[in-house]
């Protein structure tokens, strides 16, 4: 069964979504996460996607009370990306709640520091990120593109022991008009074990059908969910 995982993004303790990373297309769902949280655990969901988006634009972790409001308020298992930068941020993120981080923009500009995290935390507690934009990796909020191509970047960080990739396609996310099947297909036939995350692009139920058809582990998901295109009665079939 496919693991769900619903997102909550947080710009001023917000509950957002924005469209392909555009800070400008920002629009507010709730401005009590700890709210949707709890929405999310009392109709089954036991996994949470938090990214601080404040943390990403400014390259340190802002939202770290929100945070710890949620993790002391549910019992949700956490990840949570954004503004990761240094040991204290890590330090930070994970003494507030966090469970699990996802890194993506340190795992390129800091090879040598995820690497030491992914060996000092374990491959359970540090999930690569993978932002894709026309096959590159983009970095810092998806404001900057890298020149990183997606599958030897994958292939180089799974050698060094990673098993949790979140891969989000930046053209996608947001835009509701269905997830990057092939893309997330490709990656799973060069790593079979691989524990990879989709995200990016759901819009319906059978979206994340058709994902599990394919075979793809785990989804996040979340404006399909404050647009009301999904249910979270939609979701039970499923948990």
């Amino acid at each position: 069964m496919i693991e769900l995982i619903p997102a909550i993004d947080l710009i001023d303790g917000k509950c957002v979504r924005l469209s392909q990373g555009d800070y400008e297309s920002k629009k507010v769902y709730n401005e009590n996460p700890v709210e949707v949280a709890k929405a999310f655990e009392a109709h089954g969901l036991t996994r949470l996607h938090v990214v601080d988006l404040d943390g990403a634009a400014s390259r340190h972790i802002v939202n770290y009370q929100t945070l710890e409001q949620i993790a002391t308020r549910t019992s949700l298992i956490i990840d949570f990306g954004g503004g990761i930068k240094s040991s204290e941020d890590l330090a930070i993120a994970f003494d507030n709640g966090a469970e699990m981080v996802t890194l993506g923009s340190i795992a390129v500009k800091r090879p040598e520091l995820f690497e030491k995290w992914l060996h000092q935390f374990g491959p359970e507690k540090i999930i690569l990120g993978a932002d894709v934009k026309d096959g590159k990796i983009a970095t810092d909020g998806w404001k900057e593109e890298s020149e990183q191509e997606l599958m030897p970047f994958l292939d180089h960080y799974l050698k060094k022991g990673v098993t949790r990739v979140l891969c989000t396609d930046i053209s996608k996310d947001g835009m509701m008009q269905g997830p990057s099947v092939s893309l997330y297909k490709d990656i799973m036939e060069n790593h079979p074990y691989l524990h990879l995350i989709a995200s990016g692009g759901v819009s319906s139920i059978d979206d994340i059908a058709v994902l599990e058809e394919a075979g793809i582990p785990a989804v996040v998901f979340g404006k399909a969910l404050y647009e009301g295109r999904i249910s979270l009665n939609d979701l039970k079939p499923f948990l």
